[in-house]
């Protein structure tokens, strides 16, 4: 059967597509735009004509990223979890599903945060506005939850949950969630309210 012209992805689409696996396989430095073009199959002016350069592709990639991550990953804990006292652990079992997953090679913020390093970069502002809606997320868990200090509680969960993600990528050690939940657990535990 031939495709119809609308079954067929649009070069943005394309383009997009063919970034995404590329930057989070090998990394945003690492491949350049002939690359994404000769493996998109489209033509130099294609991609500039919706990329206005390769920082701007870069940034569009994060934020599709971001946005698809985000559905995930609370989608996931809400299945895990329906009480708020165990959604703020779930999030751990969340962590522990991506990490089995075949393709897991870590955080794509915190990867392209590293490469980019300016945090002027559109890239690095993505990123960092990734991680704050991750953290508004878990503070609303925490809320919640009806914990107590739940600022600090926050940021300490944080702390073990970026941890986990990269001792995870770098060891290639999926237990690492498990490791983060036990440690996470005791946190919960010191601020659940009598």
């Amino acid at each position: 059967m031939t495709p119809t012209k609308s079954s067929r992805p649009s070069v943005r689409d394309r383009i997009l597509s063919t970034a995404s696996e590329l930057f989070y396989k090998e990394g945003v430095n690492n491949v350049g735009i002939d690359r994404i073009i000769a493996e998109s199959g489209v033509a130099k002016m294609s991609l500039y004509n919706h990329f206005k350069s390769k920082d701007d592709l870069i940034a569009t990639w994060l934020q599709q990223r971001d946005e698809r991550w985000r559905i995930w990953f609370k989608a996931t804990v809400e299945r895990l979890a329906t009480e708020p006292s165990d959604r703020v652990l779930a999030i751990f079992d969340a962590l522990q599903e991506w990490f089995e997953q075949p393709n897991f090679r870590g955080c794509a913020f915190i990867n392209s945060t590293i490469e980019l390093a300016n945090p002027e970069h559109p890239g690095y502002q993505v990123s960092l506005h990734h991680q704050q809606t991750i953290f508004d997320y878990i503070y609303s868990l925490v809320k919640s939850a009806e914990l107590s200090d739940p600022e600090i509680l926050t940021q300490q969960l944080i702390l073990l949950f970026e941890g986990a993600i990269v001792v995870a990528m770098m060891q290639h050690n999926i237990e690492v969630a498990v490791r983060a939940k036990q440690a996470a657990s005791v946190l919960v535990t010191a601020k659940s309210k009598s």
